[in-house]
């Protein structure tokens, strides 16, 4: 009797390994937005076709003497205005963790961001 339970303690160990292989947390990505590009002018249909998870890096690569980053929401996206409060990144070579859901940026110059400067990317 003692072996059956040693056989089935076995059994329910490897078991737990290959569910905790199996459903191993995906690593997250880093996207450079724009591509070689980088931060730019009619970047705003960059994220079209690609996947993204909360957790994953976009890297802003700019000029910083021209171009800045912005974190708005929907409606600072939509107008191109940040709200009051909103977080300005501005040393050519940030990185922003997405968090779940809608995530939106533009750039704060003035008539950068109706220039295509900005995108929204959906993290999933």
């Amino acid at each position: 009797m003692m072996t059956q339970g040693r056989c089935s303690a076995t059994a329910a160990t490897v078991l737990l390994c290959l569910l905790l292989l199996h459903f191993e947390p995906a690593q997250s990505a880093t996207f450079t937005v724009g591509g070689s590009d980088g931060w730019t002018f009619n970047v705003a249909d960059w994220p079209k076709g690609k996947r993204f998870r909360a957790g994953d890096t976009l890297v802003f690569n700019y000029d910083p003497s021209i171009h800045d980053v912005v974190a708005v929401n929907r409606a600072g996206y939509n107008s191109c205005k940040a709200q009051k409060g909103a977080k300005v990144l501005s040393s050519g070579k940030d990185q922003i963790k997405l968090g779940k859901g809608q995530n939106f940026f533009i750039c704060n110059y003035i008539g950068h961001c109706q220039g295509g400067m900005k995108i929204a990317v959906v993290a999933a």
